[in-house]
C-alpha cells in the first residue's frame, strides 16, 4: 500500500501547530521544555516561536530563574489574538457570549427575542450579534465567527435543521442565520455544546453524560472528548426516553416521557416560570416548592440511574435547573446510590461547572478549537 510522504511544508505546519498547541495547554514555558517534550530541536522550536510572535498568537510572559547561564524567555499564548461569538437560540430568547482563545466571557447578554421563522427574525438576529459586537468594541478582523446552537437535530453535516418542534425550524439552514451575520456560522445542537463546554480544559475527564434541565430535556453523549452522534444524529434525547409508561403526555405527542417529569418548566411553573424565584423559596423551606422539588427529584434520579447503569461514566446535570443544584448534589448523590445496584455512592454525579450561558459559550468553543487546530 502506497503510503503519503510528507513534503517540508507539511512537517513544518505539523511542528508549528504541535508547539501552539502544547503552549495553549500551559500558563507558560520556555523553549528548552517545549524542545524537550516534543522530540524537536531549538532551531525548530525557536523559528517557529518566531513566526508564531510575529502573528501576535504567542508573546513572552517572562523570564525564568537563572542555573548558572542566561535567563531563559517564558512564553505564553496570547488568549486575546482571536474571539468568537456563541448564540444560544430558544423559543423565548437569544443568549449572546464573545469568549477569548481561554474561553473566558468577555461579555454576555440574554435578549427577549421568540423565534419566528420568518426573515424580520434573522434579521433581527443579525442586528443584535453586530451591536453586542459594537458593545464589545473589539478588532472585527479578530473574530473567528459566530456559533449558533440551537434545540433541534441537525443534519450529519450540521448546515441544515432535520428534526425541530422546540422550535419552528425543521429544514432551516445555517444560511438563514448567515445572511445577516457578517461572519463565518455554524451551527450546534444545544445540548451538544453545552456539554462541550463542560469538558473545556479538564485534563483527567474525557467521556461523560450531561443531562441538559432546560424547559426541555436533552442531553449529550461524549466520548473521548468527541461527541456520540449515533447513526440518526439523535443521540442524547435523554428527554424522549419513557419514564412512565402511558404517563403524563409530553410535547412530542407520546406519553410518560423523561421531559414530562424533568424539564425545568415542572419547578418554573409554580413561580411565574422563573427557576431563580423557584429555588429562592425552595431555600426557604416554602411548602409548595419542597412537595414540587421531592416529586421533581423522585423521577431524576431514576433517569439518572438509567443513564449511568447504561453509560458507567459520570453525569453532569446542567441546563436552567442544573445550574441551582449544587447546594443539593450531597442529596442528589445519596439518591442516586440508593438507586445503584453496583456503587455505594453517587459521586459520579456532578452539577455543571458553566452556570452562566453554557450552551453559547459551547457554540463559540467550537470555532476556538477548529482555530487552534488550523495553527
Amino acid at each position: 500500500m502506497a503510503t503519503h510522504r510528507l513534503n517540508s511544508m507539511e512537517v513544518k505546519k505539523m511542528n508549528r501547530n504541535a508547539i501552539y498547541r502544547y503552549l495553549f495547554h500551559r500558563e507558560a514555558t520556555s523553549i528548552q521544555e517545549i524542545a524537550q517534550a516534543l522530540s524537536l530541536s531549538l532551531p525548530t522550536v525557536t523559528q517557529n516561536l518566531k513566526e508564531l510572535q510575529e502573528r501576535g498568537l504567542i508573546a513572552e510572559s517572562g523570564l525564568y530563574e537563572s542555573t548558572g547561564g542566561r535567563k531563559a524567555k517564558s512564553m505564553a499564548c496570547n488568549s486575546t489574538a482571536r474571539y468568537a461569538v456563541g448564540l444560544d437560540v430558544t423559543l423565548n430568547h437569544v443568549g449572546i457570549v464573545i469568549i477569548d482563545l481561554s474561553g473566558r466571557i468577555i461579555k454576555n447578554v440574554r435578549n427577549h427575542f421568540p423565534f419566528a421563522n420568518e426573515d424580520t427574525y434573522f434579521q433581527g438576529v443579525g442586528k443584535l450579534v453586530e451591536d453586542f459586537v459594537d458593545e464589545c468594541q473589539l478588532d472585527r478582523g479578530r473574530i473567528l465567527g459566530v456559533g449558533i446552537a440551537l434545540p433541534a437535530i441537525l443534519s450529519g453535516d450540521r448546515q441544515t435543521v432535520s428534526y425541530a418542534t422546540v422550535i419552528d425550524f425543521k429544514g432551516g439552514s445555517v444560511r438563514r442565520f448567515a445572511e445577516y451575520i457578517p461572519y463565518p456560522c455554524v451551527l450546534s445542537n444545544d445540548a451538544n455544546a453545552a456539554g462541550l463546554t463542560e469538558l473545556w480544559g479538564e485534563q483527567d475527564m474525557h467521556s461523560v453524560v450531561y443531562l441538559s434541565l432546560n424547559n426541555s430535556v436533552g442531553g449529550s453523549i461524549i466520548v473521548n472528548n468527541e461527541i456520540y452522534a449515533g447513526q440518526n444524529h439523535r443521540s442524547g434525547e435523554f428527554g424522549h426516553m419513557t419514564l412512565v409508561p402511558e404517563g403524563r403526555a409530553c410535547y412530542c405527542g407520546q406519553k410518560g416521557c423523561v421531559d414530562a417529569y424533568c424539564s425545568a418548566g415542572i419547578l418554573s411553573d409554580s413561580t411565574g416560570g422563573s427557576i431563580p424565584e423557584f429555588f429562592r423559596l425552595l431555600g426557604e423551606g416554602k411548602e409548595q416548592q419542597q412537595a414540587i422539588w421531592q416529586e421533581y427529584l423522585s423521577y431524576l434520579v431514576i433517569t439518572v440511574n438509567n443513564l449511568r447503569m447504561l453509560y458507567d461514566c459520570d453525569v453532569i446535570l446542567g441546563g436552567y435547573a442544573g445550574a441551582y443544584m449544587e447546594e443539593y448534589i450531597d442529596d442528589l448523590q445519596a439518591l442516586a446510590a440508593r438507586k445503584n445496584t453496583f456503587e455505594q455512592d453517587g459521586s459520579y454525579l456532578r452539577v455543571c461547572k458553566y452556570k452562566l450561558e453554557a450552551t453559547a459559550v459551547g457554540a463559540a468553543l467550537e470555532l476556538v478549537t477548529e482555530f487552534i487546530y488550523s495553527i
